[in-house]
């Protein structure tokens, strides 16, 4: 089969549809992580005393759990969303679902914005808050997978690693996005007018970046191997019961590979601002500026993970990142603990060298590591089960360790043991770089 691409890296300037496609992973699933960055951000600073007033008030330590694990909640959720996004995107198309998945995630992120808090309707505050946070994890286990397959099965063979590496730096500028969002807010109003009103903000601006969204990913065309599978409808008719019958292992080492780098890519996202400013008394702006200024590191080194691994391989350059992990997850802590703001920034900073090199390769080697007519489900679900196994409730544990040994590397013992899991679970893929997609 010919490919619908170009097979061999541009010496020229790259077509137009290619720099479309790239713009639109990109700024979709920037898009699509700031609004779920803004909660795991406002998770930890101000929704414990807003939705869990009663608990606040008599153990403030027991509600900021609560606040942390109605994050891991919606993770829940994101297989469901991977199941049906998946199986639809392999029927349907890429296209349609990442415009669905899109809408959903800013309409339940607006919502959020204007929600009432328990002062004014008690109870249902925080059942409301729980629902739209479904519909978030709903969103976001369909996203990922269309965004990635969206970027790879329009790569150049050769440049896979790269292209597929555009979604994946949706996670550090959504969260760009989000930390600066609530920087500025918390650097020109009074602690009591962000937590009367101000938090409002970052979830209201949501409307006007997924208008933005929509018209880009509505300007996209279809991916080349799913306009392929169409016109070999026949080996499509089934997605998910095909997955699970053929391709049952690949989804449980896709899960196992993510695990431990979403768990410290939420701990980086929703824990280490929360921890510096309560644990260790740091002033709340610098902290979340530092936390900003740390996540141009997670965005290079990703985009240059996904770089290295068409030169590398796959496997390769997630095994470096998962050793430096582990190897960097205990000592980060110590710098952390010394409450300097420089030092807390070096920590976060070299922590994004090792997740930038086991993320950046990761939509392509998913993309690579199942066929085509049921890529979208095998990614899409085996990206979400890695979540909640990962991420879903990593600021939950950190939190329950620190309140249990008073020890901040404690928590990096965690991170560094999820890493060599991961590390034990990329190393048992078979080298996929430049296999053909259209089969």
């Amino acid at each position: 089969m010919t490919s619908a691409v170009s097979e061999n890296p541009s010496t020229g300037r790259m077509p137009a549809e290619e720099r479309r496609v790239l713009a639109s992973t990109l700024v979709g699933t920037s898009i699509e992580w700031y609004d779920f960055f803004i909660y795991a951000q406002a998770a930890g600073l101000v929704l414990a005393p807003l939705f869990l007033a009663p608990i606040a008030e008599e153990s403030p330590g027991f509600a900021q759990v609560i606040s942390f694990a109605t994050i891991g909640i919606s993770f829940l959720f994101r297989p469901l969303g991977a199941i049906v996004a998946g199986h639809l995107g392999d029927k349907l198309g890429r296209k349609k679902m990442l415009v669905f998945t899109l809408i959903m995630m800013g309409l339940s992120t607006s919502l959020i914005g204007i929600l009432p808090t328990y002062a004014a309707i008690g109870v249902a505050a925080p059942i409301l808050l729980i629902l739209l946070r479904i519909l978030q994890g709903f969103s976001a286990g369909g996203e990922w997978g269309g965004a990635a397959l969206m970027a790879v099965e329009h790569a150049p063979r050769g440049r896979r690693g790269l292209f597929g590496a555009f979604p994946q730096i949706g996670v550090p500028v959504g969260m760009i996005l989000a930390t600066s969002t609530l920087w500025v807010l918390t650097s020109s109003m009074s602690p009591e007018a962000f937590l009367e009103w101000g938090w409002r903000i970052p979830f209201l601006l949501s409307i006007v970046l997924i208008a933005v969204g929509y018209m880009i990913r509505r300007a996209v065309d279809e991916s080349p191997v799913f306009e392929d599978l169409q016109r070999r409808r026949k080996e499509a008719s089934a997605p998910l019961r095909r997955l699970f019958k053929n391709n049952s292992k690949q989804v449980i080492l896709t899960a196992i590979i993510f695990i431990a780098n979403n768990a410290a890519g939420y701990l980086l996202i929703a824990f280490f601002a929360t921890y510096a400013v309560t644990a260790l008394g740091m002033d709340r702006p610098p902290v979340l500026l530092a936390t900003t200024l740390a996540s141009f590191g997670w965005l290079i080194f990703t985009l240059w993970g996904g770089h290295l691994s068409d030169r590398l391989g796959r496997i390769r350059t997630f095994q470096i990142g998962y050793i430096a992990l582990a190897v960097w997850a205990v000592p980060m802590w110590f710098l952390i603990d010394t409450a300097n703001i420089l030092w807390y920034f070096v920590a976060l900073f070299v922590m994004t060298f090792a997740l930038g090199l086991s993320y950046g390769p990761q939509a392509a080697l998913y993309a690579e590591m199942f066929p085509a007519n049921v890529r979208y489900s095998g990614v899409s679900i085996g990206y979400a089960l890695g979540a909640i196994l990962g991420g879903a409730f990593a600021p939950t544990i950190a939190e329950l360790l620190l309140n249990r040994f008073e020890a901040a590397w404690t928590i990096g013992v965690y991170i560094a043991v999820a890493s060599v899991i991961s590390l034990i679970g990329v190393s048992l893929v078979k080298e996929t770089k430049d296999v053909d997609l259209f089969s």
